[in-house]
């Protein structure tokens, strides 16, 4: 086998970029390294897809064995620079070795010339990644703009050092290459005119007869990533295994990186989790690995709150006109189509990886992609005020402004930024911005509620502060609907039927007055033998294992022992009547049970109970789509005469 070295880059009397000034031009994003790994690496895998095959994407995190440990130590030590001008030798010295590979099969690997100064223009996936900075992207519609997300791999590695294993397509057959990069500090050795500057910038490989650092190839790349214990490639398969040494976790144990890498990968590509429809499979397949243990990668269609901004995209799928946003200056140009979901949601558990997209507690935003349906950011849109109404929204730019959007981003490809364009470019990504708060404000009012709509929505929660709106899902009426919606009927049958209005009143031996029309009695147990049904504040909803239920606490005031039922209805929008026979198979509200002052839940259809102080709560599952009327009835037992 070649041996292969360490080689460090002079500065050429023309000048050159020093490793400094190529570390830094990613800025300071405000992502974390890790999801910006995940994001760039993945964004590098997708764009180099053969497109025979879904893209094998597999991130494996973990201490080198002890197997493969002396070949590294033996390796990669060989003519590496003083500490201060590489700190690799103390990654790889210590008693264990972690390393973070990344790899992706299904892609072209890395192909073309190995040298800068070939002027092939067709395939030079090799000098771009390896040698060049800030190349172009040379893929149609692909999720790379500027060509600086690579310098991630360099800022998570500590001593900035990564191995390149690929193996692409040459002419004839295949070939697999390896080679080790390195970027750190500039430095100087002498002084003077008789000393030398350093770029900073160093190549792990063999020196050719001309001075030029080159890859191993074939079977001595083979052979050295065997003894490193890099995942191997099968007989026709292409690809590349990018390996970070010593990756930088901040915090994080090795375990716990793990499941935040595999979190992160569903919430920033879960768009290639998806079926496609011509084929019913996924675009791209996921794995992670962490020390040799399988680390599941969740499925968005099943995580909360990410099942929501799912079910938006599906709405894109369908290319219905009217999730078209249109910017209707001159010329009239499509932006892009627009999914929204709606839903009352329940608390979630929160992760570090949705917290570092930016979403806890509420979901109140849309997931902004481009043309390569890669998630650019989740945009904050405005939040509803009651605390568990949320939206989820999918924005997919036009495929004829895939540059433009492009072209907003930062170097991170986190954030469409159209303040750094000019003309119709940057008119269209504001407008984007523009139609998208509109197309929300459609969806929900100033006051956080949800509008009514055709479409079945999911019953959720809402809080207290939405407690003045008692609806099962999409009711239209404001805080006045709820006297509305409960207001007293007149007494029709000698049930002693109260319906909720928030006041007290006597509802005698079934032929009880309505508020206003009388005197109302005081509040406190009585022993009279006419039952008063008190409702204790509005009504409100809480979480029942895993259920929204509307909650109304009472109690009946007069003494004895009563037995309770409750008729549920739905109110009519904008009239005084309510419908206590649904449509056919329509949705209508559920008596749950009746949870008594100990806090245990009966779950008869009618409850037994002694009146006086004790409060009692009857709970309801409300229809969706409806706003929900409550009536509590109490009916003395009679003593046997």
């Amino acid at each position: 086998m070649t041996a292969a070295a360490w080689h460090s880059q002079m500065f050429p009397p023309e000048g050159a970029s020093a490793a400094e000034g190529i570390r830094n031009q990613l800025g300071r994003p405000e992502l974390d390294l890790l999801t910006i790994l995940v994001r760039e690496s993945a964004q590098n895998s997708w764009d180099a897809r053969t497109g025979d095959t879904a893209v094998d994407y597999h991130l494996d995190l973990r201490v080198v064995g002890p197997a493969h440990a002396p070949a590294w130590r033996e390796l990669l030590t060989r003519e590496v620079p003083a500490h201060e001008q590489l700190p690799l030798r103390k990654s790889i010295s210590g008693p264990s070795i972690r390393i973070l590979t990344v790899s992706d099969r299904g892609a072209t690997g890395l192909g073309g010339p190995t040298r800068a100064d070939n002027a092939v223009v067709e395939n030079h996936d090799f000098v771009s990644f390896i040698r060049n900075i800030g190349e172009p992207r040379d893929t149609e519609l692909g999720g790379g703009t500027y060509g600086f997300g690579k310098g991630i791999f360099y800022l998570l590695s500590r001593p900035g050092t990564v191995l390149v294993h690929t193996r692409c397509r040459v002419q004839g057959g295949f070939e697999t290459r390896l080679m080790g990069c390195a970027l750190w500090k500039s430095y100087a050795e002498g002084e003077g005119l008789s000393g030398r500057r350093y770029t900073g910038r160093h190549w792990w490989g063999v020196t050719s007869s001309d001075g030029v650092v080159e890859p191993l190839i074939g079977a001595d790349a083979d052979a050295a990533a065997e003894r490193l214990g890099l995942r191997g490639f099968g007989h026709d398969e292409t690809g590349t295994t990018v390996v970070v040494i010593d990756p930088d976790l901040g915090e994080r144990e090795i375990q716990e990186a793990g499941s935040y890498l595999a979190e992160t990968i569903t919430w920033n590509l879960w768009p290639k989790m998806l079926a496609d429809p011509d084929d019913g499979a996924p675009p791209m397949r996921f794995s992670v690995q962490c020390n040799g243990i399988t680390v599941p990668v969740p499925d968005p269609r099943e995580t909360t709150p990410l099942d929501m901004f799912v079910a938006a995209y599906q709405t894109i799928r369908s290319e219905d006109d009217h999730n078209n946003l249109w910017y209707l200056g001159n010329p009239r140009t499509k932006l892009g189509a627009l999914g929204l979901e709606k839903q009352f949601l329940p608390p979630f558990a929160e992760t570090p990886a949705g917290e570092a997209a930016g979403i806890s507690g509420t979901v109140h935003h849309v997931c902004l992609m481009r043309t390569a349906e890669l998630v650019v950011t989740y945009h904050a849109g405005p939040k509803p005020a009651a605390e568990y109404v949320s939206y989820a929204g999918v924005f997919r730019a036009d495929v004829a402004l895939d540059s433009t959007f492009a072209s907003s981003e930062p170097p991170t490809h986190d954030a469409w930024n159209w303040q750094s364009l000019d003309g119709l470019d940057k008119r269209f990504v504001k407008m984007a911005f523009t139609r998208i708060k509109e197309s929300i404000e459609k969806l929900i009012e100033i006051d956080g509620r949800i509008r009514a709509t055709s479409s079945e929505i999911s019953l959720g929660a809402a809080s207290r502060s939405f407690s003045d709106l008692v609806a099962g899902a999409w009711g239209n009426g404001g805080a006045s609907d709820y006297r509305r919606a409960f207001k007293p009927a007149a007494p029709a049958a000698p049930t002693g039927t109260v319906q909720l209005s928030g006041d007290l009143y006597d509802a005698g031996d079934g032929l009880g007055s309505p508020p206003g029309s009388g005197d109302a009695p005081e509040p406190g147990p009585s022993n009279g033998r006419r039952p008063r049904v008190e409702y204790l504040d509005a009504p409100y909803y809480e979480i029942h294992s895993d259920d929204v239920l509307l909650v109304q606490a009472f109690r009946v005031t007069a003494l004895g022992l009563y037995h309770c039922a409750a008729d549920l209805g739905v109110a009519l929008a904008g009239t005084s009547s309510r419908e206590t026979d649904p449509p056919r198979g329509a949705s209508e509200p559920r008596l749950v049970g009746w949870k008594g002052p100990d806090g245990t839940l009966h779950t008869e259809l009618t409850q037994a109970l002694e009146g006086g102080e004790d409060v009692w709560r009857v709970l309801v599952r409300p229809a969706p789509d409806t706003t929900t009327e409550i009536a509590v009835s109490a009916r003395r037992e009679e003593a046997p005469r």
